[in-house]
């Protein structure tokens, strides 16, 4: 998906990890995705460099779709779909 695909993406729920360090986003993410229902988007946001790696490895591992992600000045944006 294109910044602009995702930037206009419905989220049904958005968790900031930007102050934790590997594993804290992927932790983060893990706990967030209980809490939607299969279908809807999860965004992390996270400054950590290594989540862009480990969210698309865990969302195959899972099931989850991972659609993509994009940086900001001094994070990123990930994107997901609960499988």
């Amino acid at each position: 998906m294109t910044k602009e695909e995702l930037k206009n993406l419905k989220v049904a729920k958005s968790v900031d990890a930007r102050g934790t360090a590997c594993p804290g986003p992927l932790l983060a993410a893990k706990k967030a995705i209980g809490d939607i229902e299969s279908g809807e988007v999860l965004e992390i946001l996270s400054a950590d460099e290594g989540t862009k790696n480990d969210i698309p490895r865990w969302c195959e591992k899972v099931g989850h779709q991972f659609l993509g992600y994009f940086d900001e000045d001094s994070y990123s944006r990930l994107f997901l779909i609960k499988g």
